[in-house]
């Protein structure tokens, strides 16, 4: 990623393209999102716990931070205890959190190919849009991450050139990783990596120098200027700040009020929490799965709101096959010295593996979704290098692939109306989608 710190784009910077696509996202995002009109799938268990951070008479669901459900209780008092007032912010957040992707991308690459791809086909991998349109706690989660990666991103290039503004890009990030960490736990393989990457940049400028020149040399890659010391504070301290600052509701509940001497203890509980969970669930899953996209849950699927309609979580049936070669060749230039593509790799291979050797006996489909924009991510990277060499057809063909079933899939990832009471039979390809 720091193989070209601090050039300057060869290209113009696409962010009219990117606030087009986020724009239109965020309208097919807010068509029907008030249907179905009752809770579905993990919303019965998060509403009632938003409500709770109203009234602030108990605590319900301790097993996750609060920040995700706070976002719901707020828009139930600002807009209404309604099914759009519940889904409102993970709308509004997932069409946020794919313009910072798609802002993340441009400053990591500079290409504009790339980062036109990466948005069309991450607004149509079927995942960020539904997990857009449900309240639950993800898109809190991913949306944030989303923001974290950009600003990390702007401060490593640092557009304006001055050390001001890339120690505010390094402190947004660290307060957007705490935020991100504060909505869900799923995240936090990632939180590690900026200050990692700051660390051995900055030990790969001063060619390995003493160790007391690493620590207090500004003079350096990746952001010159700031200390080693400094980027601890921003990347690591701030987010770990902001997270315990998100319990800060739970300090005011009536009954068993939180107190300072337990916010550590606390967190330990809610790990405990999580993993008694083991009570098996019809649509639990495995991680292999969630790689040959090949057992998805049912959010819904039922006759609602005057017609039988569904809500099939599953990725989209092209993209998620056509990212996975994308990943092995970004895996093999990360190999050869294309630091992008080989953090890219890296993060999905760290996300998918932390599954795979996890001991938590329930795991979903869902916990496929920030692995799977790295995936989306690989895909646009080699897509674009081949259109910029003049091989555009397999982007042309990816992208009409992609959209194409998006829009034939849309009444069963969005609610829509169906024909008839076995509507389910025309989408589900496989047996294992049934």
């Amino acid at each position: 990623m720091t193989a070209a710190i601090n050039t300057r784009p060869r290209e113009p910077d696409p962010a009219m393209w990117c606030a087009i696509i986020a724009a239109a996202f965020l309208v097919v995002l807010l068509h029907r999102l008030g249907i179905p009109s009752k809770p579905m799938f993990d919303e019965i268990h998060y509403l009632p716990a938003a409500r709770r951070l109203i009234d602030l008479t108990a605590r319900l669901n301790p097993e996750h931070p609060l920040v995700a459900k706070q976002l719901i209780a707020w828009s139930m008092e600002w807009i209404g205890d309604t099914p759009f007032g519940w889904r409102f912010p993970s709308a509004i957040l997932g069409a946020l959190g794919l313009w910072a992707m798609m802002r993340a991308l441009w400053w990591a690459s500079l290409s504009r190919t790339a980062t036109v791809l990466f948005g069309l086909l991450l607004a149509t991998d079927f995942i960020w849009f539904m997990m857009s349109r449900i309240a639950i706690l993800d898109m809190a989660m991913g949306a944030f991450m989303a923001l974290a990666v950009w600003q990390w991103a702007l401060a490593w290039r640092n557009p304006a050139g001055t050390i001001s503004r890339a120690r505010l890009h390094l402190a947004l990030t660290g307060i957007f990783l705490g935020l991100s960490l504060g909505a869900k736990w799923n995240g936090a393989l990632l939180l590690p990596l900026p200050g990692l990457l700051f660390a051995l940049n900055r030990w790969q400028a001063l060619k390995g120098r003493r160790a007391g020149l690493l620590w207090a040399s500004k003079e350096a890659d990746p952001v010159p200027g700031v200390s080693l010391v400094e980027a601890t504070v921003w990347l690591a301290a701030l987010p770990m700040a902001v997270y315990f600052a998100t319990f800060l509701p739970a300090f005011f509940y009536e009954k068993d009020p939180m107190t300072l001497g337990r916010l550590v203890e606390w967190q330990q509980y809610m790990l405990q929490l999580q993993d008694s969970v083991k009570k098996p669930h019809t649509y639990m899953s495995r991680w292999w799965q969630w790689m040959a996209n090949i057992r998805p849950i049912w959010f819904l699927y039922e006759n609602i709101d005057g017609a039988q309609r569904g809500v099939l979580m599953l990725g989209n049936p092209f993209t998620m096959l056509a990212g996975l070669p994308a990943l092995a060749f970004c895996a093999w230039d990360g190999i050869k010295g294309n630091r992008l593509r080989l953090l890219i790799a890296l993060a999905y291979a760290v996300l998918v593996g932390f599954w795979a050797i996890n001991g938590k006996p329930v795991q979903f489909y869902y916990h496929y979704m920030l692995a799977s924009c790295f995936l989306i991510a690989a895909l646009a990277l080699v897509l674009a290098e081949w259109w910029d060499l003049g091989l555009r057809w397999p982007a042309k063909v990816t992208m009409v692939l992609s959209l194409g079933l998006f829009i034939g899939f849309y009444p069963i990832i969005s609610a829509g109306e169906l024909t008839r009471k076995d509507s389910y039979r025309d989408y589900t390809w496989l047996d294992s989608w049934k």
